[in-house]
């Protein structure tokens, strides 16, 4: 497997309306792979494999290109930055964090701490309260000069680096360049020979903050099959219990069925069910109660399309701790190929 083009999705910054870098390292990545390139008003690339015949099924893999992360909003007159969230985080987690501040003119190392006293100097009360994610900063060292670098709307992410451990891939932003991983290499998996489908590949924005570029290049594409790849929950791990844990790392993909955005096409399951047990592809059934991906948005784009999920279990998801397993991610794999050969 192609572990260091997942690592250079992975540790290229791009939250919410700032995708560019992400679509810059994939158009690189893609170039001969499709019969056709565009860039719609989004944002969002789309790639086009043609399909056999005058009117050949469309299907549309969507893999979103934003990680969560934050827009400066604020620039305090002695350079400290505040931000907004773009995307959901747990403010538990976003103590004491080295991050990234992607400006016009090069990024920046700096860190992000919430306001208030240190341990030493905090009260009880102080100790147990956990700061909102507007009451987090972010301190660049450079004080006042901050001002002259950073403006309102620059993009900050989370800074660190892609760890391979064993089995499992450790990174932020796994959520979601696993799928941005899995389309590229899906279709260079297809080789030369052309599908009976019109495949479209379709890298996503706005994913994070409510489906948005899914849901214009949908309406663009009309598929008759839509299928939204993206990581979801493994919470394998202590202090979950077991019908709460989604998937479990190490046991396939995940054959998305149900969020609160979509439900998945009930034959399309069975069909993809049955493609994973005759190739032995190893996966497992997947809901959540709540949450959203690119799936649904080509389900209900213009009159409707067929829709399915392809997933891979992640844990510590939307932290800089997010892992996946490596015999998940080659499931995911396999059975995108399998089925784009099979139609």
């Amino acid at each position: 497997m192609n572990i260091e083009l997942l690592r250079q999705l992975c540790e290229t910054p791009g939250v919410p309306g700032n995708e560019e870098r992400v679509r810059e390292l994939i158009l690189a990545e893609v170039k001969g792979v499709f019969d056709d390139v565009r860039v719609d008003v989004m944002g969002s690339l789309h790639c086009v494999r043609n399909g056999k015949g005058k009117d050949p099924e469309r299907i549309m893999l969507l893999c979103h290109m934003d990680e969560i992360g934050f827009l400066v909003s604020h620039i305090s007159d002695k350079g400290f930055l505040y931000l907004q969230p773009v995307g959901g985080f747990d403010p538990r987690n976003l103590f004491s964090r080295r991050v990234l501040v992607c400006t016009d003119d090069g990024d920046l190392k700096a860190v992000m701490n919430p306001a208030g006293r240190p341990v030493h100097i905090a009260s009880a009360e102080d100790r147990k309260r956990i700061p909102q994610p507007h009451e987090f900063y972010v301190d660049t060292g450079l004080g006042e000069a901050a001002k002259d670098r950073v403006k309102v709307g620059d993009m900050v992410v989370m800074d660190e680096p892609f760890l391979e451990m064993g089995d499992k891939l450790v990174s932020k932003a796994l959520d979601n360049r696993v799928a941005c991983w899995l389309g590229i290499e899906a279709a260079r998996g297809l080789g030369k020979a052309k599908t009976n489908a019109e495949i479209h590949v379709v890298f996503t924005t706005q994913e994070e903050v409510g489906l948005r570029g899914a849901r214009t290049a949908s309406y663009a594409v009309k598929p008759d099959i839509g299928i939204g790849i993206d990581t979801t929950l493994s919470c394998d791990t202590p202090g979950v219990p077991e019908q709460d844990r989604t998937t479990v790392q190490g046991e396939g993909f995940g054959l998305h069925i149900r969020d609160g955005s979509f439900i998945a096409d009930k034959a399309l399951v069975a069909e993809v069910a049955a493609l994973a047990e005759k190739k032995k592809i190893p996966y497992q059934r997947t809901m959540l109660r709540s949450g959203g991906q690119d799936g649904a948005a080509a389900q209900q784009a213009a009159a409707g399309a067929r829709a399915i999920g392809i997933v891979v279990g992640t844990r510590y998801i939307h932290t800089v701790t997010e892992m996946v397993d490596r015999t998940d991610l080659k499931a995911a794999l396999d059975i995108l190929v399998a089925f784009l050969k099979s139609r």
